[in-house]
C-alpha cells in the first residue's frame, strides 16, 4: 500500500509537472533587466535606521536609482517609520516594506540587507553604524558622524575589520561648485594656500547645555520606545520636544554649533589642502559663545578658521580658501564659486570633468556609494575622512568648552601635556547599547 501510494504521487507530481511545462508562463521584463530595469541579483537591497526629516531628503535621492530596492526602515518611533513605510510603498506600488522599532531585531532578522541608510540624530550615528558593520552591512550615515574622537575612531577600525563600504553623508565633497574649488588648490591655481575658512551653524552654542527638558508622560512603548531613542545617552526623562528636534544644543545628543556644519566644512577643507587623513594640531581659544574667528593650525602650516557670519560666502556651509594668487570661495545655492578673479573660472567645466575623469566618482554623493557598494573600492567621504574632520570638530568644541589653546596630537588621539582635556576624547555610553 505505501509503494502504490507513492506511485501514485509521483505519478500526480509528474502529470502537474507536464502540465505546467505546456501552460505559457510569462516572465516580467524586469527579471532580465530589459526596458532600463537591473536584473534582482544586481540590485541593491537596502534598509533603513532613523529616517526623519534630513533622512527623508537623502530617501528621496536613493530610491530613482535602478539598481536600488528599499525593503524596510527601522524607528522607535511609531509614525515616522509610518512615514517612511508609506513613501517607499507610494514609490514602488506595492505595500512591501517592512517596518521595525527595535535596531536589534532589524540587523539580526534583515540578512537579505545589503547597506543601511542611517539617519538617526547625532547620538546614534557611530553605534549604528557599527552595530551595522558588524551585521554585514555597509553603510551610509548622516553628519555628524561621531559624538568623540573614540567613537569616530571605532567606526574606522570596524569598517577595517569588517570590510565594509562606510560614506558619511558630507555630500559637498560630491557636488560641482565644492569640487571645483577642491581642484583650484589640487591645481595649484591659488598659488601657495596659507589660510581656509570653515562655516560654523549660526545658531545654538559651542557650550551645550546639561539641563533636561520637563518631565512628561511616556507615551505606549510600541507609539514610542524611549529606551531606544535614547540609546547609548545617559538615562533622561521623556519629552516630546526631544523627538521633534529640540536635543540640539544639548550635551548629552549633539555635537554643537561648530559639529553642525563643521561635520560638513571641515572635511570640505581638510580633503581640499591635503589634510583629509589627518586633524589639526593647535587649537586657539575665541572668548565668544560660538568659536566664531577659532583659529586652528595643520601641520602643513595652513590654517583653518572658523566663520560664523556670512562675510566671505552667501548661503550655508560655506568654505573659502586663499592662496598668495587668489581665492576660491562657495556655499549652497551658487550657481558657480566666487573667485579672486573672472580667469579662475573660464575652465570651470573642464575642471570638474577632468576630476571625474580622474576619480571615477559621479556627481552625487548617494551615487558614489552605490557605486563602491559594487567595486569595493573606498568611497568619496570614507570612515578617515570622517574620523579625521570630525576629530577636528571635537577638538575644537573641547578648546571652547576648557576655555583655553589646546594642542592636539593626531596620531596619537590625544592632546599635548593635557589629560584635562583628554577626559573628553570619550563618553560612557549606557547598557547595553555600547561599543
Amino acid at each position: 500500500m505505501v509503494k502504490k501510494h507513492r506511485n501514485s504521487t509521483r505519478r500526480s507530481f509528474l502529470k502537474h509537472s507536464v502540465a505546467l511545462a505546456a501552460a505559457p508562463y510569462i516572465v516580467p521584463a524586469s527579471v532580465f533587466g530589459r526596458n532600463g530595469n537591473v536584473p534582482p541579483s544586481e540590485r541593491i537591497i537596502l534598509g533603513g535606521i532613523g529616517i526623519g526629516n534630513r533622512g527623508s531628503h537623502d530617501l528621496r535621492w536613493t530610491l530613482p536609482e535602478k539598481d536600488v530596492q528599499f525593503v524596510a526602515s527601522c524607528d522607535p518611533n511609531k509614525s515616522r517609520r509610518e512615514k517612511v513605510k508609506k513613501l517607499v510603498d507610494t514609490h514602488y506600488g506595492n505595500t512591501d516594506c517592512k517596518i521595525y522599532a527595535s535596531t536589534l531585531e532589524f540587523l539580526a532578522e534583515r540578512t537579505d540587507i545589503d547597506a543601511v541608510l542611517s539617519t538617526t540624530g547625532d547620538r546614534w550615528h557611530a553605534l549604528a553604524a557599527i552595530m551595522a558593520m558588524r551585521a554585514g552591512k555597509d553603510v551610509y550615515s548622516e553628519k555628524p558622524s561621531s559624538m568623540t574622537v573614540a567613537e569616530g575612531r571605532a567606526v574606522v577600525e570596524t569598517a577595517r575589520q569588517y570590510r565594509r563600504v562606510y560614506q558619511t553623508g558630507t555630500q559637498r565633497l560630491s557636488e560641482g561648485n565644492f569640487i571645483f574649488a577642491n581642484e583650484l588648490v589640487r591645481l595649484g591655481r591659488l598659488g601657495k594656500v596659507h589660510t581656509v575658512r570653515a562655516h560654523i551653524a549660526p545658531w545654538d552654542a559651542a557650550e551645550m547645555t546639561h539641563k533636561w527638558l520637563p518631565e512628561q508622560p511616556l507615551p505606549p512603548k510600541d507609539e514610542m520606545d524611549w529606551d531606544l531613542w535614547l540609546g547609548p545617552c545617559p538615562w533622561r526623562p521623556y519629552n516630546a520636544a526631544y523627538t521633534r528636534g529640540r536635543w540640539r544644543g544639548h550635551y548629552d545628543f549633539h555635537t554643537s554649533c561648530i559639529g553642525e556644519w563643521g561635520a560638513h566644512t571641515f572635511a570640505q577643507c581638510q580633503v581640499a589642502i591635503g589634510a583629509g587623513k589627518t586633524s589639526a594640531i593647535d587649537y586657539k581659544y575665541v572668548n565668544n559663545v560660538s568659536g566664531d574667528g577659532m583659529v586652528t593650525t595643520f601641520d602643513n602650516g595652513i590654517k583653518m578658521t572658523l566663520e560664523r557670519g556670512d562675510r566671505y560666502w552667501r548661503g550655508s556651509c560655506g568654505v573659502r580658501y586663499e592662496g598668495d594668487e587668489g581665492w576660491v570661495a562657495t556655499a549652497d545655492g551658487y550657481s558657480k564659486p566666487d573667485v579672486s578673479s573672472p580667469a579662475l573660472l573660464t575652465d570651470f567645466k573642464k575642471i570638474v570633468a577632468d576630476y571625474r575623469a580622474r576619480t571615477r566618482r559621479p556627481i552625487s554623493h548617494v551615487r558614489d556609494f552605490l557605486d563602491c557598494i559594487k567595486s569595493r573600492n573606498k568611497t568619496v567621504a570614507d570612515p578617515e575622512v570622517m574620523h579625521y574632520s570630525m576629530s577636528t570638530v571635537h577638538a575644537a568644541n573641547i578648546c571652547m568648552w576648557l576655555k583655553r589653546d589646546l594642542k592636539y596630537d593626531p596620531k596619537t588621539e590625544h592632546f599635548i601635556n593635557d589629560p584635562g582635556a583628554d577626559r573628553f576624547l570619550s563618553r560612557a555610553m549606557r547598557e547595553p547599547w555600547v561599543i
